[in-house]
């Protein structure tokens, strides 16, 4: 009999990978909460839309399910609406977080968050599980707060910490930055890309892969899905623009903590991701392993 899996946030971008490969796995029936897509029915797949911060409506939905493991990502994540609309921000990273919390501890049911490398202020670089997390922005102050929310109330709990997440979306449209990248350089348009900002990006293909294997092994604990490859986000744009054909003429840098009116972004926020590589049977990718990656992983999507 297959296991239940619960995934929130569902029409995101990293919710979509998980639930299409989940799906495909055969190992799963899977539970997709969403504010957005409409309902629609399919074999081991179920779409069910309300708003995550109604309890009296998640609590009924949980109970209906009883799910084995839940991937919460639902989210806020757009840094500087975060800053500017706190209450909202707080509402659902935080909010939502602690009533997810609060069923899964009860119920025992496993819970993975997907948290950011944001959580961390950029001053140091390649960061490990054991490096305290220290917020400059108030999305980061948020997924902080979510973190200790899920380590104090759920015992199998983990604190999955992800860096920038490369693809292209597998189901909804979710917020790709490759997308609009590939867009833009399709039609010649520049594309601006921080130089300031050092990341280890990891496609969102091994990320949904990652999440689905935690979902079903013993692991518990804090875990940075990273990828092998750190590199400033220009080079990275510069070097994904002529993989794929592209003068890097057109990738523009910038600093974007020079740019006003945004909320402050750490430097440095690459992850160390040798406990994934330990722990996991899901391969961490290059950043041209996990270009290929997505890219192969569409083709076989459009065909079908």
């Amino acid at each position: 009999m297959a296991r239940k899996l619960m995934v929130t946030g569902y029409g995101g971008f990293v919710a979509g990978s998980v639930v299409w490969q989940a799906v495909r796995s055969g190992e799963w029936d899977v539970y997709a909460l969403s504010l957005i897509e409409s309902p629609e029915e399919r074999e081991r797949f179920h779409c069910i839309q309300f708003d995550l911060c109604d309890v009296a409506k998640l609590e009924g939905v949980f109970a209906e399910v009883r799910p084995d493991a839940v991937v919460h990502t639902a989210a806020f994540a757009d840094i500087d609406y975060c800053q500017n609309n706190q209450a909202d921000a707080m509402r659902v990273n935080v909010g939502a977080t602690r009533d997810v919390a609060r069923l899964c501890g009860a119920s025992g049911a496993k819970m993975i968050l997907c948290s950011t490398d944001s959580v961390f202020d950029g001053t140091k670089g390649l960061y490990t599980e054991e490096d305290a997390p220290h917020a400059v922005n108030f999305y980061a102050e948020t997924k902080v707060e979510a973190e200790r929310i899920v380590r104090e109330t759920v015992a199998n709990g983990v604190v999955s910490r992800l860096s920038l997440v490369m693809g292209l979306p597998v189901l909804g449209a979710g917020n790709s930055f490759l997308a609009k990248t590939l867009d833009a350089l399709k039609k010649g348009e520049q594309v601006k890309f921080p130089a300031n900002e050092i990341r280890t990006p990891v496609d969102v293909i091994t990320v949904g892969r990652a999440f689905i294997e935690i979902a079903g092994n013993d692991f518990s604990g804090t875990i940075h899905l990273g990828g092998s490859t750190r590199i400033n986000r220009f080079e990275m744009a510069c070097q994904i623009a002529e993989e794929l054909g592209y003068s890097r003429d057109l990738v523009v840098a910038t600093d974007s903590n020079a740019m006003p009116g945004r909320a402050l972004r750490p430097n440095d926020a690459s992850l160390d991701n040798g406990k994934a590589r330990r722990v996991l049977d899901t391969p961490m990718q290059t950043l041209m392993s996990g270009l290929d990656l997505v890219l192969r992983t569409k083709e076989a999507q459009n065909r079908g």
